[in-house]
């Protein structure tokens, strides 16, 4: 009988296994990849004194045990930018949730480089209780933005 019951059990169980693969229990089915959008401009909340970032090239949303990570790396016009961070704008009404990148600009005058040295990378995490509205994350810079949907 525990062996029916078992055999039983290990089947049910097994059937769900397809059905959390495709649902949004899955971490891995949170957002797509990134693609090109157009910035929104919203009224800061305090005065900002770093810069946007130039132009950002790369967001990704990556899902771990403790929610989410959002990472972004943006083109600097020279080399030298520092202190960069994803600042958040508050959630909108269509589950739209808005980084800004900022990071400051050089103290001195410093060399263009290559594209490559100029590139600067952040990150922030973000708890599954505040993706819970979240349909679209955007990070935006001075001339573009990238978003990544559900």
């Amino acid at each position: 009988m525990t062996r029916v019951l078992l055999a039983a059990m290990l089947a049910l169980s097994l059937t769900g296994c397809g059905f959390v693969a495709k649902s949004k229990l899955n971490p891995f089915n949170w957002f797509t990849k990134s693609e090109p959008r157009e910035s929104i401009v919203l009224t800061a909340e305090k005065a900002e004194t770093r810069d946007l970032a130039a132009e950002v090239i790369d967001m990704q949303v990556l899902p771990y045990s403790a929610g989410a990570l959002i990472r972004a790396t943006g083109r600097m016009p020279t080399q030298g930018w520092w202190n960069a961070e994803l600042v958040a704008r508050p959630l909108d009404e269509n589950g739209v949730l808005v980084y800004d990148f900022r990071v400051f600009a050089p103290v001195t005058d410093t060399p263009v480089g290559t594209p490559q040295s100029r590139e600067v990378t952040v990150a922030v995490s973000i708890s599954p209780q505040k993706l819970d509205g979240v349909r679209e994350i955007v990070v935006q810079g001075a001339t573009n933005a990238r978003s990544s949907r559900r």
